[in-house]
């Protein structure tokens, strides 16, 4: 029976101030959380934004390579033609550095030279022994300078700060203006970044090992772990009894996949170079161990997509008298395939970014060219990063952030696929 207030209105208690004032406390508890999440997202993002800002900042200008052209007069008395190898192209570049610089002559020929970097000698010896005909000839070339004065050519190095405390004397810059203002100096995209392999010298290291070696160990990490991973998660989900055996697998693959990646290093380390003697530092190996930190991940993943294929779809093919595998393969698995590929290469964008498990089995070594088969010393991408990391040359500053920049590319592009092929192929029921 409904109570009846002296003013004939129907007593209504959500209406009361006490409800009143639970409504208020409630929206106000709505308020704080979604201000609380809301902050939380603006930190996250100016982070990311920061943590952008901060490697482009640094490393656009290792995208960018100084260069100077230079005329270098190949003698017959510097290269012998019945010893073109072996000829002494150090004093060639000597010889066309003074002269160039001819008003420099007090200077020494060496500290000329050293304006150009080291590899000057070796792409001048390349040229005449490809072309001995070129003996006698001037050549003109146009060579990468050494790091301090592509250093000072970005405005890396501070021409106001006292001589003493400067890579570069008051003579070598004032060479090396007078190059500028010859029209002789000129700054194009570095190309050498992709397609040449680690270096001591900042000027010529680039990063053509580190991705080849990235691309066989993910190769490896793929052909291993992708048929390896959705066999034993069809096998889980749709086959194997549901025992505590089953619980126990399932289980440890769920614990597996929040292992820290170190502890596969440490394992692969143990199994596969100390027991089976695999090479070190080789892309193969490195890829084994990836493939045993991504397992637990598209088994994972697999099952989930499984699970979300609706039963009816079984029912249906069961109904009309398939067997319980062509259930599975002719049914089930063409329809989660969109969700087990997106697992799949998520799994592989976190492989490709991991560095402890590489560390481990030595592709952290100094390899000066790419590895011709997946079973040659090699670096990998996040490897590559920790090296230059490592180094003290300033040059290689911004040339660790560039390789940070290629590695988010990479991942971007990786998971822009998975996003795509998950919209494209997407099922809706």
């Amino acid at each position: 029976m409904t109570d009846i207030t002296p003013d004939g209105a129907a007593d209504k208690p959500w209406a009361s101030p006490r409800a009143a004032a639970n409504v208020k406390k409630r929206h106000r508890s709505e308020l704080v959380l979604k201000s609380l999440g809301l902050g939380a997202m603006g930190i996250a993002f100016l982070m990311l934004f920061l943590l952008v800002s901060s490697l482009v900042s640094t490393g656009w200008r290792a995208f960018t390579q100084t260069h100077v052209t230079i005329d270098f007069p190949v003698t017959e008395d510097r290269v012998k033609a019945d010893q073109i190898a072996r000829g002494n192209y150090r004093g060639l570049m000597q010889d066309a550095m003074t002269a160039t610089l001819p008003t420099f002559s007090e200077a020494r020929p060496k500290d000329l030279a050293d304006i150009l970097s080291n590899a000057a000698q070796f792409s001048l010896r390349d040229r005449v022994v490809a072309d001995p005909t070129l003996i006698g000839r001037t050549i003109t070339m146009k060579v990468p300078v050494s790091d301090p004065y592509d250093q000072l050519n970005k405005g890396l190095i501070d021409r106001e700060t006292p001589e003493q405390n400067r890579r570069l004397s008051n003579a070598q810059i004032a060479a090396f203006d007078a190059l500028v203002a010859d029209g002789r100096v000129s700054k194009p995209f570095n190309w050498a970044l992709f397609t040449n392999a680690d270096s001591r010298f900042p000027e010529l290291a680039g990063l053509k090992g580190a991705l080849v070696g990235s691309f066989y160990a993910l190769m490896t990490c793929f052909l291993l772990s992708f048929p390896i991973g959705i066999g034993a998660a069809i096998y889980l989900e749709e086959f194997a009894p549901k025992n505590k055996i089953s619980d126990f697998i399932e289980i440890n693959i769920n614990n597996l996949a929040a292992v820290p990646s170190v502890v596969f290093g440490l394992l692969a380390l143990a199994v596969f170079l100390g027991w089976f003697g695999m090479p070190r530092s080789a892309p193969f190996v490195g890829g084994l161990t990836l493939a045993l930190m991504t397992l637990p991940t598209i088994i994972i993943a697999t099952r989930a997509a499984l699970k979300a294929v609706p039963p009816s779809i079984r029912e249906a093919a069961l109904g009309v008298g398939a067997s319980k595998q062509q259930v599975v393969f002719h049914h089930v698995l063409p329809l989660a395939l969109p969700g087990i590929l997106t697992g799949t290469i998520i799994g592989l964008a976190q492989a490709l970014g991991e560095t402890a498990p590489l560390l481990l089995i030595g592709m952290n070594a100094f390899i000066t060219a790419a590895p011709g088969t997946p079973f040659d010393s090699a670096t990998a991408l996040p490897t590559q990063i920790f090296i230059w990391a490592d180094s003290p040359e300033r040059g290689f500053v911004s040339r660790t952030s560039a390789a940070i920049l290629v590695l988010l590319g990479f991942l971007i592009a990786m998971n822009a696929l998975a996003i795509f092929l998950r919209s494209r192929f997407e099922r809706k029921w």
